[in-house]
C-alpha cells in the first residue's frame, strides 16, 4: 500500500504534539523580567522537547521519503511511535513544572527510550519490507548512533534519582548528536 496516508497522518500528530507543547507555557502576569524566572524551567524543558520532536520528524520524513511503500505491520510500528512521541507534551510539562525533581526527569527519559525503541522497530520493519539489498535498509545499516541513544538513556534513567541533573545532560547529550543531521539515507538515496 502506498504511503501518503501515514505521512500526513504523522505530520498531523507531531505538528498537534508541538502545538500542545507550546499551549502548555502560561504567559506571566507580570510585566518585569522577574516575572519569566519561575518559568525558566518550563521554558528549558519545552526547547528540549521541541528539539527531540523535531529530530523525530526530521528522521522519520527522511525514512519515509526512502520508503517506497508500507504494509500493516508499518502502520502499527508508527502508531506505536506516535503514541510514546504523544506523551512528550505530558512529561516535557511535568518535569519544567516540578523544576526538574527525580521522578519526573526519570519519566521523561522512559518516554524518550520508548519513543526510540519504537523508531527502532519502525525502522526494522520497513528495512525487511523493503528488503536486505534495498536503498532504505542500506542506508539504516546498524543503526550505531540510535542504539547509542538508547544506551545514553538506559543509563540516565536511573542517574535521576542520583542526580537530575547529570540525566537532563545526558538527554541534552542526545539531542547534540541527533541535531547533526543524519546523512545515511540522503546519501544512499543520491547513489
Amino acid at each position: 500500500m502506498g504511503k501518503g496516508r501515514l505521512e500526513g497522518f504523522s505530520d498531523g500528530v507531531i505538528a498537534i504534539i508541538i502545538t500542545i507543547m507550546v499551549l502548555e507555557l502560561q504567559v506571566p502576569h507580570g510585566t518585569d523580567l522577574a516575572a519569566l524566572r519561575p518559568l525558566i524551567p518550563v521554558f528549558v524543558s519545552y526547547v528540549l522537547s521541541f528539539v527531540y520532536v523535531g529530530i523525530y520528524w526530521n528522521n522519520h520524513h527522511h525514512m519515509l521519503h526512502a520508503a517506497g511503500k508500507v504494509n500493516g505491520h508499518i502502520l502499527w510500528a508508527n502508531l506505536h511511535l506516535l503514541f510514546w512521541l504523544s506523551l512528550v507534551p505530558f512529561v516535557t510539562g511535568w518535569m519544567g513544572e516540578n523544576h526538574f525533581a527525580a521522578l519526573p526527569v526519570a519519566l521523561y527519559g522512559v518516554v524518550l527510550l520508548m519513543a526510540s525503541i519504537a523508531y527502532y522497530i519502525l525502522a526494522r520493519l520497513l528495512a525487511v519490507l523493503h528488503g536486505k539489498g534495498s536503498k532504505l535498509a542500506i542506508a539504516l545499516g546498524s543503526d550505531i548512533k540510535g542504539l547509542s541513544s538508547s544506551a545514553i538513556y538506559v543509563i540516565a534513567i536511573p542517574f535521576s534519582f542520583v542526580n537530575p541533573w547529570i540525566a537532563f545532560s545526558a538527554y541534552v547529550l542526545v539531542a547534540v548528536i541527533w541535531f547533526i543531521p543524519d546523512r545515511r539515507i540522503e546519501k544512499a538515496l543520491a547513489d
